[in-house]
């Protein structure tokens, strides 16, 4: 059997099997399994590579955990995983704590690249997107006219739930391709439409194809920020359409980035901030339970359930969380403490947007510029609204907002 090609040191081997068991592995591949005194995977990976196991097979335990392949670091270590371990796999774990440099890696064709080859798509032009264990909310953003989506889902009952799931909003015609067992001797393909969805004895290792088709009047989601107000469950207590796309432009969301929306009421820049990339986290704090509740609903309902909604009143309500990167003050700037505790919680080099409505929340966003420096913008809207028989502006309250960034070496409040 060929030698490992990797430099000393690489005591942990990764090594991507699929369906085909040894006969798709490369011989570098085949070598590093053999040569393994410890070999982890899970019961089907460790029985498709047994005859090439020479060491002690391991496993996984339930619950998952990394802690025995780390503590054999130094020992001739290899982890099977499923396709490539790198693309929602186990190597991305491990390469947390383990450095590319002790590690030798030796991927197969991913779920999704052998998806791409049997429908004939181009994968860069695919939203590949796992639901393995992961709410199916989360695929509420990707139903859009025409998107071809490429989705891992948990179990045999994967898609059935994403059919139902696509029809409830609206993309009953869309096209579903069920891909069973991938690149192995029981591969099979069958394809229906989400309303139409009849397929039975769905095996549990499947992905779903689906290209969508949008029925007159969808609920879908426009890709801009400034969501209509409808689509959020609220008691009067939200940021209204134009203020928020205009708050969105100001916060300015960037990969990675962690916002507090602190007096979140609806959630909808939270909810808004979240959709703007996958990368994004957000913290909604909210003092009333009602309105904490309905938060949640409304993240879950825009496809953000991930949303982490924490009830209770600021400054109290802050300890404790991950220090932010951007920070929404929307209500209760005004309370005592509240202004003063996220401007020393915020990241230097952070940024704080802050919208008032009445005089007071104003008069404290003009002396804490003043204080501070930073910009400060009035945003007025009025809406055509019926005046005795004919039409007219109907002013809203008009919003100030200040929006700060702060020092990049500022450890408290700048």
């Amino acid at each position: 059997m060929a030698a490992i090609d990797a430099p000393a040191g690489r005591w942990l081997s990764i090594v991507g099997i699929g369906e085909d068991g040894v006969d798709g592995l490369s011989p570098a591949a085949a070598a590093a399994v053999s040569a393994a005194a410890l070999v982890f995977g899970g019961q089907r990976h460790l029985a498709l590579a047994a005859p090439l196991i020479r060491g002690a097979a391991r496993p996984w335990p339930s619950p998952f955990s990394l802690d025995d392949v780390l503590a054999a670091r130094g020992q001739a270590v290899c982890v099977l995983a499923s396709g490539d371990p790198f693309l929602y796999g186990v190597g991305a774990s491990l390469a947390r704590h383990v450095p590319a440099a002790e590690m030798a890696a030796f991927p197969a064709p991913s779920a999704f690249a052998l998806a791409s080859a049997r429908l004939g798509w181009a994968q860069q032009e695919a939203d590949l997107v796992s639901l393995h264990g992961r709410p199916l909310a989360r695929l509420r953003p990707f139903l859009q006219p025409g998107a071809r989506l490429i989705l891992l889902t948990s179990d045999g009952d994967g898609p059935r739930q994403v059919a139902d799931f696509a029809t409830a909003h609206g993309c009953g015609a869309s096209r579903l391709v069920v891909l069973e067992a991938l690149g192995g001797p029981a591969e099979r393909l069958r394809e229906t439409t989400a309303a139409g969805f009849d397929l039975s004895d769905v095996g549990a290792l499947n992905v779903v194809a689906l290209e969508v088709t949008a029925d007159a009047g969808a609920p879908l989601l426009p890709s801009a920020a400034g969501l209509a107000d409808e689509l959020f469950a609220h008691d009067g207590q939200i940021t209204k359409r134009e203020i928020r796309a205009v708050t969105l432009s100001s916060l300015a969301p960037r990969r990675g980035e962690l916002l507090w929306d602190i007096g979140a009421g609806a959630g909808s820049i939270a909810i808004e901030w979240l959709l703007a990339h996958p990368s994004l986290a957000a913290v909604a704090i909210e003092a009333d339970p009602d309105r904490a509740r309905r938060i949640a609903a409304n993240a879950t309902a825009l496809g953000v359930p991930h949303l982490r909604v924490v009830e209770g009143a600021a400054p109290g309500a802050l300890a404790g969380l991950p220090a932010p990167d951007v920070i929404f003050l929307g209500g209760g700037a005004s309370a005592p403490g509240v202004l003063d505790a996220a401007l020393s919680a915020l990241k230097g080099g952070g940024r704080m947007v802050a919208n008032a409505v009445t005089l007071e929340t104003e008069a404290l966003l003009i002396a804490t510029r003043a204080r501070l420096g930073g910009d400060l913008l009035r945003m007025s809207l009025a809406r055509a609204a019926p005046v005795k028989g004919m039409t007219g502006w109907r002013p809203a309250m008009p919003v100030t907002q200040w929006r700060w960034q702060k020092p990049p070496d500022a450890g408290g409040e700048g």
